[in-house]
């Protein structure tokens, strides 16, 4: 891990939103996306497998008999301070998408906006964390695209390959399933604990750093070797956000237990003592008719349930016979996986008891 080049420069004090928390809210996208639906009528093409009207994770296209291309992208604002670790994490995040479809990393391009005063040495080591992070995907960066911007942005454009008989995808949930999940929670509070320079937060970040850098690559492979129904990852739209997609396209109703949520280290008291994010706050305002939540719970936990994760982990709903299998093979492997649920019959929508 190599420092950014001007020392005491802050990157995440150049960013007005701290990476997945920058999303648009999921129900503004969902009316900006709705004039492209009168102009692609995805059932014409019947190469195109996944595609907007599906509002999956990535894009899925059949290039030849049992070889189908998946592409998506993903960029954001700084997440922390050093440059190379940034670009790392930003593009953990981006290829997460083609695992969480269950594919595999291919081919990578940058997407990058800089601001113009701002030392190019330090882009550089945000693209060389980038690049060591595909590399370690198995994936290859063969280009991309640099503007000026206000603020410092990065990401990937990701190319995956997948056999169109093994997508994953949100729909899929059946009841009876477990619903697990491949990492604890709590990036979003921890940033910003890290932003405002809240005291003692330098353990719970850290943890976020170490998670965030993690690739749900292995996750995503155990998953679909022990024949899992349904995937995601958790990003910007929090484990509410993205739970209640699967639970919408699969037709079922979630079943959460909220003290068997993974929670980093003290981002519950951060988020106690209110170091939230503005996405988390979106996400609440905009999800109420999909969720349903005990009002049992601590407003504390009810906060990490809606905060935006970036790089977060895999949602998977698995067959019941299958899941401790599945969950102890991901733990030996990523350090953690969590029984937090199941799928059961009802109304399309998550309940956290």
């Amino acid at each position: 891990m190599t420092l950014s080049p001007i020392p005491g420069l802050r990157l995440t004090g150049l960013a007005s939103c701290a990476g997945c928390a920058a999303k648009m809210g999921i129900g503004t996208l969902h009316d900006v996306l709705a004039p492209l639906r009168g102009i692609f009528d995805e059932n014409a093409n019947e190469n195109l497998l996944v595609g907007l009207d599906g509002a999956d994770d990535a894009a899925v296209y059949l290039v030849a008999p049992g070889v189908a291309v998946i592409q998506t992208l993903d960029f954001f604002p700084p997440v922390v301070d050093d440059a190379y670790t940034y670009g790392a994490i930003a593009a953990a995040n981006a290829m997460s998408d083609v695992y969480a479809m269950g594919g595999e990393v291919k081919l990578a391009l940058n997407i990058t906006a800089w601001p113009e005063d701002l030392d190019p040495a330090i882009l550089g080591e945000v693209l060389r964390g980038g690049a060591a992070k595909v590399a370690e995907a198995g994936g290859v960066i063969a280009g991309g695209h640099t503007i000026f911007d206000v603020e410092p942005k990065y990401g990937l454009s990701v190319t995956g390959i997948i056999d169109p008989a093994h997508i994953m995808q949100k729909s899929g949930a059946l009841p009876g399933d477990v619903l697990l999940l491949t990492k604890r929670i709590g990036t979003g509070v921890l940033l910003t604990a890290q932003k405002e320079s809240r005291a003692g937060c330098e353990t719970g970040y850290n943890a976020a750093i170490e998670s965030m850098l993690q690739l749900n690559r292995r996750g995503s492979e155990l998953a679909r070797e022990h024949g899992a129904h349904a995937m995601t990852d958790i990003t910007g739209y929090a484990l509410m956000g993205h739970s209640s997609e699967v639970a919408i396209r699969s037709g079922v109703r979630l079943v959460i237990d909220a003290a068997s949520v993974p929670l980093l280290p003290d981002a519950q008291r951060f988020a106690a003592e209110g170091a939230t994010t503005g996405g988390g706050g979106r996400n609440k305002a905009q999800l109420a008719e999909r969720v349903q939540i005990s009002g049992d719970l601590d407003p504390s936990l009810v906060e990490m349930l809606f905060d935006p994760q970036t790089s977060g982990p895999l949602f998977i709903a698995v067959p019941a016979d299958r899941a401790e299998a599945l969950r102890s093979a991901i733990a030996r492997e990523m350090g953690g996986c969590w029984a937090i649920g199941h799928a059961e019959a009802g109304e399309p929508m998550v309940v956290v008891r």
